[in-house]
């Protein structure tokens, strides 16, 4: 909030920045409740690690060698809590939302809403967001100028303007690496195939406006 106020005024644009908490209400009927893998908190030994998990009812796996964590689920979001509020400001503010993924949770029987224990993909956080928002273009800023195929070995081709089931058909090859790349072009995707004449682009931080432009970026259209 502070840096994009200060490049703002910098550049003598006159718009307030604001922070907005939002909750993201999820299925609690999702399957990722079923197989949490997203690792979160501290690193415990296994002993530590097995006694959380009979004390406080914890799901818990080795990661990667470095030691034990919990784990929780990471569910897609089907609806931004506060999407109305987000809409009030949007036309005379920036507003910074969705962070982290935003709260997840879960609506009760008499319509309020309850925390879960899950975290949710900022890929699909930005997505479901832009979405309610009936955005035209999802932008996903990331470090590569382009989203690959064969990343990182002599074979590397990088992906300019391709059309959804292109992206589709890269997914299901294997091509992006989980928790990198793959939750970036799945949300693309979905946006991209959500409704006609949308378009998602995958481009560097440091290209925004070139990517906004058509001039740089992956760009995935219906």
């Amino acid at each position: 909030q502070q840096a994009l106020k200060h490049a703002l005024d910098k550049r003598q644009v006159d718009l307030p920045v604001v922070s907005l908490v939002t909750q993201m209400e999820v299925d609690p009927q999702d399957p990722a409740f079923s197989d949490p893998t997203k690792p979160i908190g501290p690193f415990y030994t296994e002993e530590e690690a097995k006694t959380l998990a009979q004390e406080k009812g914890y799901t818990v796996k080795e990661d990667a060698g470095r030691g034990w964590r919990r784990v929780v689920a990471s569910p897609r979001p089907i609806q931004v809590v506060e999407i109305e509020t987000v809409k009030a400001l949007w036309g005379k503010t920036v507003v910074v939302t969705c962070g982290g993924g935003g709260i997840p949770v879960i609506k009760n029987e008499d319509g309020s809403f309850e925390g879960v224990a899950a975290v949710i993909d900022k890929d699909f956080a930005a997505e479901r967001l832009a979405e309610e928002m009936d955005a035209d273009i999802l932008l996903i800023l990331t470090e590569v100028e382009k989203a690959s195929l064969y990343f990182r070995t002599p074979q590397e081709q990088k992906l300019g303007h391709i059309r959804v089931d292109e992206a589709l058909r890269y997914i299901d090859e294997g091509h992006f690496a989980a928790g990198s790349m793959l939750p970036k072009m799945k949300a693309a995707a979905m946006f991209a195939g959500s409704k006609p004449g949308r378009k998602a682009i995958i481009a560097s931080l440091f290209q925004a406006r070139e990517a906004m432009e058509g001039v740089c970026g992956t760009v995935i259209e219906g």
